[in-house]
């Protein structure tokens, strides 16, 4: 864990959380600046800033939190939101998933999405550089 990091004081109980379920390698609790009614935040107790950074074993451990909240808010519309890096919107270097409701049009997240038609010549090129380096 590291001193300075606000999820890793919430884990050890330092800074009062409303958790709603906890595992071995998982903790979960609700947003206290949500943006919609049960936003949840799912983050490993171990600590890492990037998700590539994790243990598989904490990793296999927080999807399945992930979808036990899911189930529990009830809402049959909801995000599951992962941020790695300031320039992906990541505000703690902590790793965390936010499950967050989408009750309607105008609650929860609201998420634009720029994509373009890409070079079918270029995705076949970056699938195998992607396969060939793991």
């Amino acid at each position: 864990m590291a001193a300075n990091c606000i999820f890793c004081k919430i884990i050890k109980g330092a800074i009062p959380s409303f958790k709603v379920i906890e595992t071995e390698l998982t903790y979960a609790f609700l947003d206290v600046g949500p943006i919609a009614k049960g936003h949840t935040l799912v983050i490993p107790k171990q600590h890492a800033q990037f998700m590539h950074e994790l243990s598989d074993e904490s990793l296999a451990d927080i999807l399945p939190v992930a979808k036990k909240v899911a189930k529990a808010l009830n809402v049959p519309n909801y995000n599951v939101l992962q941020n790695n890096g300031k320039l992906a919107h990541q505000v703690v270097e902590h790793v965390h998933f936010h499950i967050i409701p989408k009750p309607n049009e105008t609650e929860g997240l609201g998420v634009g999405w720029p994509g373009k038609e890409a070079d079918k010549a270029e995705l076949k090129q970056l699938a195998e550089k992607l396969s060939a380096s793991m």
